[in-house]
This record gives C-alpha cells, sequence and structure tokens, in this order.
C-alpha cells in the first residue's frame, strides 16, 4: 500500500516511548502492543502520529481535522475507563467520516457485551455454555436450572480481569460468595456459566465482507490441570513467572482432525457474521472430549502484539507481522460504513 498519514490511537496511559532499546522487558509490557504497532507502521514508511485518549475527544477532532489522516488505527480499549464505552469513540469516528482500523461500532457492542451475544448466538443456534446474569446491586437468587460446577466472571470487562481459580464454585454457597466478589471488587454485573470441561481453542479471523482465518492455536495448561482447573485464568494469561512454573504456553493446536478443523472454520464465520464483527477478532472455545464445541467469547479487535496468539497465528502461515498490520489497514480503508455508501 501506498505511504500514508496513519493515526494511532491509544490509551493515555499507553503512549510507547519514540525508542524502547533502553528499556527492560517488564517496563515494556504494558505498553508492547502500542509499540510494537507503531514500530511497524513507521518502518512501512508511513507518517505516523501517535494520540492517548482518556475522557474527552477535542484533541482527536482537532488532530483529525487539521492532519486529516487516511486512517486511525484504532488499538484504543476503554474510553473514560470504561471498557464498554470504546465503541462510542469508533462510533464518534463514523460520525466524523473518518475511516479507522478494526471492528465498527454495532460489531463491538455486540461482542463485547457477552449476555447480548450469547442471546444473539443462541438465536443463530450457536452453543454457547447455559448461563445466568446476576445484576450488581440486586438481591441475589438462586439459580434453578444451572448445573455445578459454575464458571463465575465479569459480564462486560475482559483480559480475564476477576477470574481465578476460585471462579469455579461447586455449589450454591460459592457460587453466591463468588458473585458478591465480582460485585463488590470489579463493579460489574456477574455472568455465571456452566463450566465446559476440554480444550481451550482460539481461532482468528480477519475480514470485513471476506473472511479469512488463521490456523487454530490452543491454550496449552502444562502441568495444571494436575491440581487446579485448566481456566484462563489473569494469572495464566498474563504472569510469565506463573507460566514457566507450570509449563503453560499457547501454539498450534495439534490432533484435531481434517473435519473438526472445518467446522470450527465454518462456526467461526457463522459468528463473525451474526456478531456483525469487521476488520479482525479472535474466537474462543471449548471442545469437549465428545466432539460438541461451545463458543466462550468473541474478542473484536484482540491483543495485537507480535508475542500474542493472534499476529503467531498469522504468522505460521506466512503472514509475517508488518504484513499483518498492513492488511488490517487495508481493511479499515476498504470497510464500507454508511456514510461512505451514500458517496457512491
Amino acid at each position: 500500500m501506498r505511504r500514508s498519514k496513519i493515526l494511532l490511537m491509544v490509551h493515555e496511559s499507553l503512549v510507547p516511548p519514540e525508542d524502547a532499546a533502553d528499556k527492560t522487558e517488564d517496563e515494556r509490557y504494558e505498553w508492547r502492543t502500542e509499540y510494537d504497532v507503531l514500530s511497524t507502521l513507521r518502518d512501512l514508511g508511513h507518517n505516523v502520529r501517535i494520540i492517548g485518549i482518556g475522557d474527552r475527544l477535542t484533541e482527536l477532532r482537532e488532530t483529525i481535522h487539521e492532519w486529516r489522516p487516511r486512517v486511525v488505527f484504532n488499538l484504543l480499549e476503554q474510553f473514560s475507563g470504561i471498557v464498554s464505552y470504546d465503541h462510542h469513540v469508533v462510533a464518534y469516528l463514523e460520525l466524523m467520516r473518518q475511516p479507522y482500523t478494526g471492528c465498527n461500532p454495532r460489531g463491538m457492542m455486540l461482542s463485547r457485551d457477552k449476555v447480548l451475544a450469547k442471546q444473539v448466538l443462541a438465536w443463530h443456534r450457536i452453543a454457547t455454555p447455559a448461563f445466568g446474569l446476576f445484576p450488581l446491586g440486586k438481591r441475589f437468587r438462586e439459580p434453578r436450572r444451572l448445573r455445578f460446577p459454575l464458571f463465575v466472571k465479569s459480564a462486560t470487562e475482559d483480559a480475564s480481569l476477576g477470574i481465578s481459580q476460585a471462579s469455579i464454585v461447586e455449589d450454591m454457597q460459592g457460587l453466591r460468595e463468588r458473585v458478591e466478589f465480582i460485585h463488590e471488587h470489579i463493579q460489574t454485573d456477574a455472568l455465571v456459566e456452566e463450566y465446559i470441561d476440554g480444550r481451550e481453542l482460539y481461532l482468528g479471523v480477519l475480514g470485513n465482507r471476506r473472511l479469512t482465518t488463521l490456523p487454530v492455536w490452543e491454550m496449552d495448561f502444562g502441568t495444571l490441570p494436575q491440581t487446579q482447573a485448566g481456566i484462563a485464568t489473569r494469572r495464566v494469561k498474563w504472569d510469565q513467572k506463573y507460566q514457566d512454573k507450570h509449563g503453560i504456553e499457547t501454539g498450534q493446536a495439534t490432533s484435531l482432525t481434517p473435519d473438526q478443523i472445518q467446522r470450527l472454520t465454518k462456526l467461526a464465520k457463522r459468528i463473525y457474521r451474526a456478531l456483525h464483527i469487521t476488520g479482525f477478532a479472535r474466537l474462543d472455545f471449548r471442545l469437549r472430549d465428545d466432539g460438541t464445541v461451545f463458543l466462550l467469547e468473541a474478542n473484536a479487535n484482540p491483543d495485537l502484539s507480535r508475542a500474542e496468539d493472534f499476529a503467531e497465528s498469522a504468522a505460521s502461515i506466512g503472514i509475517e507481522y508488518a504484513e499483518l498490520i498492513t492488511k488490517i489497514v487495508n481493511l479499515g480503508l476498504s470497510y464500507m460504513p454508511e456514510w461512505r455508501e451514500f458517496e457512491l
């Protein structure tokens, strides 16, 4: 693609330094995705500005009006401290008729709202774990139709916030205590699902109308299932020392049959379209021993750092990081929101 003006939009606390050569791995960790994308876009020859977003959009509006970027590369994951508000910022870009990368506002809203996503997918007859919602501020009511063990998490937060081994509960008292924990410490509604035992699989998807699926990736929980349940807790996902201790790693899924891969691929595309996702996403599945597949979550705009699953999965089929970033930019430029259709 031709060299372009690209505005990189990140959270205000995650603006990376111009040069990270003298930074330790721990120092790089928080803003590694932002730095990876910024440095790659510049290496590709693009004229890149970076803007940190907190709780105001004034600077974003002024920068777009004055600088006129060809596209906004969206790495924002929240607005004003609220995770579910990031789609409003993308909607703002659409109102400004500004092209951007990643998912559109409707797809972000549907996929971020775990309960609504389940309801939409149920209409499409796509299996997700049976669930119940326990609203913040409401009295606890014992569920009648859910079977233990149950898995308790935030209904809106991502990145495994609030998830630990204590998230799996075996009885009503444990359920009550964990729901109260989510309400008190995470300050959100609690989503309670029937726990699905099985292989944890991730499948990346790229595209707007025409979709490309990446190889199936798998979380290997190492020695963890010998003493604890194999679930992607915050420590499993983000604590390198904990991962090394238990031999936890992710990599291309092995021992899947061609039929299983084909079914997962078709299912991923159905889910992507049902939730109106565009740009790119990672879909998290559980595959039981009997071959039944359940969607755990649909993640629009997943982590794009070089070392994360999405980029590694792409690299496994020859899509190196710079090419992946270029594909995401091109998908943003080719996406057709309503305002573009009126200009044709």
